[in-house]
């Protein structure tokens, strides 16, 4: 398998285990939410999937989103754009590094629903099943477009 060819695939399967449904039975929130955290967790892979493959040219030792997103990370145009992009708050990029520090701390990322009429729900609070599609389709255009300019390399 390719290197782009490694990174689609986890992308589709991201997709796939986010359109399996959760089920109505006891355990249909537990499912809902180990179907998030492992579409989260194929996302992390994905990501640095994408960044083996996007800095293939620079022959790099390591290709985890943590070191090389980080400010003082190798000056590769590629890893350039894609930390300005982290840098941007609204960004899926920003979104999607917030969600996988969650996913590694000891609370996860999924969030069980609080289906209590005495509560009042968060404005604008979505569910991680509900933000996730979205942001696969920023990270595939956002791919598109450096997978583009690697090539000119």
């Amino acid at each position: 398998m390719t290197p782009s060819g490694r990174t689609n695939q986890l992308l589709y399967q991201a997709e796939l285990l986010l359109a399996v449904p959760a089920g109505d039975d006891e355990h249909a929130m537990s499912r809902r939410m180990a179907r998030e955290e492992g579409a989260l967790a194929l996302l992390e892979l994905a990501l640095n999937a994408a960044l083996r493959e996007l800095t293939e040219h620079a022959r790099l030792p390591r290709h985890d989103w943590r070191e090389l997103l980080a400010a003082d990370a190798r000056p590769v145009a590629e890893l350039t754009q894609l930390g300005e992009l982290a840098g941007q708050p609204e960004s899926w990029l920003a979104w999607l590094l917030s969600r996988l520090q969650a996913l590694h701390g000891v609370e996860g990322a999924a969030r069980r629903e609080v289906a209590s009429p005495m509560t009042i729900p968060v404005a604008g609070q979505r569910a991680l099943g509900d933000e996730l599609p979205g942001c696969i389709l920023a990270f595939k255009a956002t791919l598109a477009e450096l997978r583009e300019t690697s090539v000119e390399w």
